[in-house]
């Protein structure tokens, strides 16, 4: 077993495909502090109520947005610290992907290969789950300060959905 401060074997920095040999070691160099590091584990939780009578919300990192909402900042150099709220009623056509860290060019076309709000529009109506949240979310996953991003947008959006959405079920999507 490695020790706790040894990456582990299956660690995709080490073993998995990467686009450029290295490119983690590189990344951590120029932003040291960036690559999230978690030590301690934290197991996922399991439903409390089937999915028939569950309100499902969404999550996604990315970078969806209503036509009418401000942009998203991405250029900013440490990326944005907000994110957006989508009314889980809205369609395809009221929606643009504002994200430069990724091509979305079959998202454009089809907005759920990525946010999938139309897919879960349906499942509600077949009673697949007990419906939606009124609102979904969405942020820009490119982030260079982990730790803010943890004490500001994750915990803003897990407010929310708990507090405000009241959802029993997330769905997280990421970019």
């Amino acid at each position: 077993m490695a020790a706790a401060n040894e990456t582990a074997p299956h660690d995709p920095r080490r073993t998995g495909h990467q686009l450029r040999p290295g490119l983690w070691e590189t990344i951590d160099q120029r932003y040291p502090g960036s690559m999230i590091k978690k030590d301690d584990h934290v197991p996922l939780a399991g439903p409390h109520r089937c999915l028939r009578d569950s309100r499902v919300s969404l999550i996604s990192s990315c970078g969806v947005h209503l036509k009418s909402d401000s942009r998203m900042d991405v250029c900013h150099p440490f990326g944005d610290f907000g994110f957006r709220r989508v009314p889980s009623k809205s369609r395809h056509d009221d929606l643009i992907i504002h994200q430069l860290k990724y091509p979305h060019d079959d998202a454009d076309l089809d907005i759920n290969v990525i946010f999938p709000i139309e897919r879960l529009q349906e499942l509600a109506s077949e009673g697949a789950i007990g419906g939606l949240t009124e609102n979904f979310f969405s942020f820009i996953g490119y982030n260079m300060d982990p730790d803010r991003f943890e004490r500001t947008v994750a915990a803003d959006i897990a407010h929310a959905v708990c507090e405000e959405e009241h959802a029993d079920i997330a769905l997280l999507a990421p970019a």
